[in-house]
């Protein structure tokens, strides 16, 4: 199970990082919708300004690859749940209730 979910962090880290270095400066959707709108086929964007945003996302991908990436190494190290808190198969005895106030 481990292996399983370190890969897949592995990989979404990657896929994360590539989505937003890819999209980081894609303008395609912005020139279908200029030409769309000016009805020329040619027409594009002709100034567009990019935020700081993509490169943030790819920093946190790149978080999650190196997460994925050490919990495959170091994975297999780690120490397995142990069974101090669970509960056992037998029946707990019920509490008594507490007797009602003759006053209320």
């Amino acid at each position: 199970g481990r292996l399983a979910v370190s890969a897949v962090l592995a990989l979404s880290g990657a896929g994360t990082v590539a989505a937003a270095l890819l999209g980081a400066s894609d303008s395609t959707a912005l020139d279908e919708k200029a030409a769309q709108a000016s009805g020329d086929a040619s027409a594009t964007v002709g100034a567009l300004s990019h935020t700081a945003w993509p490169y943030v996302a790819a920093v946190g991908g790149l978080l999650l690859l190196v997460a994925g990436l050490l919990a495959l190494r170091y994975g297999r190290l780690w120490p397995a749940m142990s069974g101090r808190y669970e509960r056992g198969g037998a029946p707990r005895p019920r509490r008594a209730a507490a007797p009602a106030d003759p006053d209320r």
